[in-house]
This record gives structure tokens, sequence and C-alpha cells, in this order.
């Protein structure tokens, strides 16, 4: 069964509806209390004058004026009723008389002033000092405010309801319009494949929020191209790394079998180990940065960089010809994964040992809030032009290629500098007087 919606599907119509809801109900208000106030204004004014007369006449009797004596020329629009208490007083005239008000005395005790009595007046009531005499002063509404009021509640009758619909209409073109640019964004989205990530949605220059939607879009884009380019390259080279230890073990396998008795066969099968431990240490990088990259979250801890500083190199096997020394200034504590902040110093220390000439010096300082280790070796050092490229994955400069030992795979300086942006932190080349000087920062606990 179809569901049934109280509201359409289209923006357009629903932001239509809603202004002209909102529209009506704030006009409707608006109305009503316009109304009432013109109203209000009308009695409040009758009332006052009715109080002035009603005032007037008890103070007139309360000095000793009969009630027939009291002066009957007031403005016309009401009258007034002057009775003794227990007196009846009959009202007989119910037409306002032309010109002067006539005055109708039924007995001593009863005077009535027309017109008096009236549909529509107000009325006020007031006794003497001596409680002897009632006065009943009564004024009509003004006819002119009465037919504005009339005409005012005539006007916004049907004028709320208009007016209420010409605000909807207003509201769906406008919405018709903003969402044009909404349309043309959907369309061209629609149509990006990982193939043409490249493209980009129009930006229209309304400068508004579907600008800023535009802008954010083509942002997005943007890293997912990034991202799409550095996997595309990131599995390139990891199948160039992987190819070289598989073609050698290939190559070994192949000679050993078709030459039993001219190899080693340990000498093969101890190449064929080495090459896969460097297949199973490229692997596991792999692996770990996979993980970085998607931002997986690892056990955090309170970690002691100074306890860890010291017992990794207590741990460090020596390097032939090559001092590792530490140089402790602060004991800083950060929070972090210890594995992997380990695996952090465990890379620097050997980048700097690969390329030292006799010394690694590893500090630790403290600054602005931020734990600071320096790993600094004396070896020829980074050119200027390398600095940022050193990071990347798979970069191993020249002189590492044409090393004996094949330099590594180029991923221990990118896993470092991702892990350390997974801590918060940084890692980069500092300016040093001679060598290599690679200094992380962390945020202190």
């Amino acid at each position: 069964m179809a569901r049934f919606r109280l509201l359409p599907r289209s923006t357009r119509w629903r932001v239509a509806v809603f202004a002209a809801l909102a529209a009506a109900l704030v006009l409707g208000l608006g109305s009503y209390w316009f109304v009432n106030a013109l109203q209000s204004g009308l009695d409040t004014n009758a009332s006052t004058r009715a109080s002035d007369k009603v005032d007037t006449l008890v103070a007139l009797l309360n000095s000793g004026v009969a009630p027939a004596d009291v002066p009957q020329r007031y403005p016309k629009g009401g009258g007034y009723l002057i009775s003794r208490e227990a007196a009846g007083c009959p009202i007989d005239g119910k037409q306002e008389p032309p010109g002067d008000q006539p005055v109708r005395v039924h007995g001593p005790d009863c005077v009535v002033v027309e017109p008096f009595g009236l549909d529509g007046q107000i009325h006020r009531t007031a006794w003497t000092k001596d409680r002897r005499y009632t006065v009943v002063a009564a004024e009509s509404l003004d006819a002119l405010g009465l037919e504005t009021v009339a005409t005012a509640r005539q006007i916004l009758w049907g004028g709320v309801p208009a007016a209420a619909l010409l605000v909807g209409a207003v509201a769906w073109f406008a919405v018709r319009r903003s969402l044009r640019a909404v349309e043309a964004i959907r369309a061209e989205v629609d149509g990006i494949r990982a193939r043409d990530l490249g493209r980009r949605v129009p930006v229209p220059g309304s400068g508004d929020e579907i600008t800023e939607l535009a802008v954010t879009m083509n942002e997005m884009l943007a890293r997912l191209d990034r991202s799409v380019q550095r996997q595309s390259q990131f599995t390139a080279d990891a199948s160039h790394e992987l190819r070289t230890p598989l073609a050698s073990m290939r190559t070994q396998l192949e000679v050993q079998l078709a030459h039993p008795d001219r190899l080693d066969w340990r000498r093969s099968v101890e190449n064929a180990v080495l090459d896969v431990s460097r297949m199973e240490t490229l692997t596991g990088d792999l692996l770990l940065l996979s993980k970085l990259d998607a931002d997986q979250p690892a056990a955090a801890t309170r970690i002691a960089l100074a306890d860890l500083v010291t017992g990794h190199v207590a741990a460090r096997l020596p390097r032939d010809g090559v001092e590792v020394r530490t140089e402790i200034h602060a004991e800083p504590v950060v929070q972090g994964h210890a594995r992997r902040l380990e695996r952090v110093l465990r890379n620097l220390a050997d980048n700097a040992e690969r390329h030292a000439g006799s010394r690694v010096t590893i500090t630790l300082t403290e600054v602005d809030g931020h734990a600071v280790l320096a790993v600094l070796d004396d070896g020829p050092g980074i050119p200027p032009e390398h600095r940022e490229r050193v990071f990347d994955r798979f970069v191993r400069l020249d002189d590492d290629r044409a090393r004996e030992d094949d330099g590594g795979s180029g991923l221990g300086l990118a896993i470092a500098a991702e892990i350390a942006r997974t801590h918060g932190g940084t890692l980069r080349v500092a300016e040093s007087a001679s060598g290599a000087c690679l200094e992380l920062r962390l945020p202190l606990a």
C-alpha cells in the first residue's frame, strides 16, 4: 500500500506551503490584534467621555443642584439618567433627536436626557455623596470609527489569504531559482566516475549557501582525486617492490632446478629466506600504512618518552662504526600508542644510522607544550630540495639506491610521518650544522 504523505515530495512545494501557512498565521494574528486595537480604542474613548460626564453630573448634584436644573447641553452621541434610588424611571425615547437634547422629567425624582438607552452605548454609573441619586451616563461609539473598524475587518478578511498565497508563490519561485544551481551540481556529480575525478561541479556566483556547497563538493572531489591517484601510485610502487624479491626467488629456484649439481642448495635457501623476510617486512609496512590511512583507532595510554628512548637505545644492537648517544633534557609524557611511537623512534634511528658517519644523537626536550624528539646524524645530510620528498612513500634518494644494502624500501620515514600525524604531531627535517636532523613534535598529555 502506498504511504499517504501529508506534504508533497518536492522541496519547492514544501517550502511554499510552509511559507504560506506561516504568513497566514502571522498576518492573521496581526490583523486580529489590529482590529481589536481599533475597537478597543473606540470603546476606551467612549468610556472616557462617559466617565467624565458622570463625574461632572455627580459634582453638580453634590453641590445642591436639583436634577431638573442640571444643564442639558452636551455633545451629541449620548445622554444621561438621574433618579432617586427608590424611584422608578421609565425610558420612552429611543431615537436620537435633532438639535438640542430634550429633557424628559418623569416626576421630581427622575430625569432622562436623551439619547439614552440606545444599543451599543457605553454606560458609566455613579452615586451622589449622600447616596440619594443614581447617575448613569451613556456615550455612543464614534460612527466614523465604527465604519473604519468594519472596513478594516472586511479588507483584512480577504487580504490575509491573498497575501499568504502571494508569499507562498514568491517562496516557490525563489526556491525554484535556487534549486537550479543544486540540480546542476547534482547532474555533474552524477556523471563523475572513478576515471574522471578531475571534473568539478559548477560554482554559482551568488555567494550563498549553494556556493559554499559547490565549493565543498569541489574540495571533496579534489581530495578523492588525490586519494585515488595516491592509492594507484601506492599500488604500483608496492607491486614493483614486491616483484623484485619474487623475481629473485624465482630465478634462484629455476637455476637450482636446471643445474642441481652446480649450485649450493644451502646458499640458495639462505638467499630465499632473505627475500621472504624482505617481503614479510614490506607487507607488514603496507598493512600498517593502510591502517594509518584509514585512521583506525589504537589503544592510547600515557607514555613517558624518556623511558621509551632509553629502553630503545639499551635494547638496540650496535652498528659497526656508529655510536648512538642520548641527551635527555626533559621527561615529557604524551598520550599515544606505545608500539607505534616505538616504531617511529626505531625508523628514525635506523635512517640516521644508515646515513651516519660515526655518530647518532637522540635529543629529548619540551618546547611550548610539546615534546620534541630530535634524531641527528653526522652524515651528508638531506638536500633542501628533498626535505619534503623524503616523507613520501617508496622514495629513496639516489645515494640510497646506490648502496650495497638496498637502502630499505622507502617506507620508514613515510610510516613515521603518518604515525606522528595520527598522534596530533608533526615530523620534519630541521636545520642542522652538519648531517640530517629529523624532529618529531608531539603534544603533551
